[in-house]
């Protein structure tokens, strides 16, 4: 995994401790700030969510962005479509695999599929390492 600044140093802890912060607002409660007291929280957990959220829709939309480059790389290596092998792997054998060069790609794609590599395994036994400096 890869830190970004921006989320994991910043927004993150920021969000995290203005939850924090609005909840010790729980302590004083009275009657006359209850109101403000579960408007701070509300707001603050909003804005928790909207980070973790916002998070979530990135790598998701790098999965589906990875899913393609392979899918493009299968096909120029072979003129053939990926989508039947790549319905016997999981995401996370399909990210490991992108690191393979083309030279192995395709016979550690087979690998992968009859010894049920595990993303680890797949990582290791690639020799040709294409790194990936893109990936947040």
């Amino acid at each position: 995994m890869r830190l970004f600044l921006m989320h994991h140093f910043l927004a993150t802890p920021l969000t995290v401790g203005l939850f924090i912060w609005s909840l010790t607002g729980l302590g004083n409660l009275t009657a006359d700030n209850t109101g403000e007291v579960v408007f701070r929280i509300l707001v603050s957990l909003a804005l928790v969510l909207i980070t973790f959220i916002a998070r979530i829709y990135g790598l998701k939309n790098q999965d589906r962005l990875i899913r393609l480059e392979m899918r493009q790389r299968y096909f120029e290596l072979t003129g053939k479509s990926f989508k039947t092998l790549e319905n016997q792997l999981r995401l996370g054998q399909i990210i490991a695999l992108r690191f393979a060069g083309d030279d192995e790609l395709l016979s550690l794609i087979d690998r992968a599929i009859a010894e049920k590599l595990s993303s680890k395994d797949i990582k290791l036994a690639v020799k040709n390492w294409q790194a990936d400096f893109h990936r947040v």
